[in-house]
C-alpha cells in the first residue's frame, strides 16, 4: 500500500499522522509543491492526505500549482480511495468539488473546541465535544454529497465526509508540541486580538496529554478511511 502526502510549506509536514502510516504498512511518497515536486499518477497511490498552508484556495496567482493540485484531488476522490484533507486541505477537496471558498466570520487560532454534529451510522462518530487545534481563516460551503460531521461557534464546517473515502477537517489532528512551535514561529503575525484567536503563550502552553487526545483522535479517523477501504476491495 502507497499513501501520498501533498505538503504546501516546509512548517506544515504530517505531523503524527507519519507513525500511524508506518505502522499500518503504508509506503510513504509526498509531493512537495514549494520544491516543485512532481504529482504522482492516482492509480499508483492507495491513500492521500493533504496538508495545511498558509496560502488560500483562490491564491492561485500567486501559487499556481494550486489548479493542478485540485485536478488532481478531484481524480482521487472520483477513484473511491480514501482522501483526507487537513485544513487547507479540505478547503482544497471542497473547491475541487465545487464548492466557493471565502473568508470566515473570525479567524481561529488555538485550543479551540468542536462539536459533533452526526450520528448516522455510516459517518465518522467525533466526540460530542472535543477540544482541537485550529489555525485557519477560511472557511467554505459544503461540496456536494458532503455531510458536515462537526462544528463550532466560530465556524459551520469543521468537518465534512463524501461517502466513506472523503473527509475533510478545518483543524489540526496531527499537531504535535514541535509542528505547533513550527507554525507558531513562522505565522506569527497572524497571532493579534481576536474573538477566537490565542496568543503563543496560550497556544505553546498546551500539556502533552492535549496533543495525545488529538493524535489518537487522528488515529481514529485515519484508520475509519482505512478499513473502509479494505473492506471495499
Amino acid at each position: 500500500m502507497r499513501a501520498h502526502y501533498l505538503q504546501h510549506v516546509p512548517f506544515e509536514g504530517y505531523g503524527s499522522i507519519k507513525s500511524w502510516l508506518n505502522e499500518t504498512g503504508y509506503e510513504l511518497t509526498c509531493t512537495r509543491f514549494f520544491a516543485d515536486d512532481p504529482l504522482p499518477d492516482v492509480e499508483e497511490i492507495d491513500f492521500l492526505v493533504i496538508m495545511g498552508g498558509p496560502m488560500g484556495v483562490n491564491d492561485t496567482d500567486d501559487y499556481p500549482w494550486l489548479t493542478r493540485e485540485q485536478t488532481f484531488i478531484k481524480e482521487m476522490v472520483a477513484t473511491g480511495k480514501p482522501v483526507l484533507g487537513i485544513c487547507l486541505g479540505a478547503q482544497l477537496i471542497a473547491s475541487a468539488l465545487g464548492a466557493p471558498i471565502y473568508p470566515n466570520r473570525c479567524k481561529e487560532i488555538g485550543w479551540l473546541p468542536v462539536q459533533r454534529t452526526t450520528d448516522h451510522d455510516g459517518h465518522f462518530h467525533f466526540p460530542d465535544e472535543e477540544l482541537v487545534f485550529h489555525w485557519h481563516g477560511e472557511t467554505f460551503d459544503l461540496p456536494e454529497g458532503a455531510m458536515r460531521i462537526a462544528s463550532s461557534a466560530c465556524c459551520e464546517n469543521q468537518a465534512f465526509q463524501i461517502g466513506r473515502s472523503v473527509i475533510g477537517l478545518q483543524f489540526h489532528l496531527e499537531t504535535t508540541p514541535e509542528s505547533a512551535r513550527a507554525i507558531a514561529e513562522n505565522c506569527r503575525a497572524e497571532l493579534v486580538p481576536g474573538e477566537c484567536i490565542q496568543s503563543e503563550e496560550e497556544i505553546l502552553a498546551a500539556p502533552p496529554e492535549r496533543y495525545a487526545c488529538i493524535n489518537f483522535l487522528m488515529a481514529e479517523v485515519l484508520n475509519y478511511l482505512h478499513q473502509n477501504r479494505i473492506n471495499s476491495i
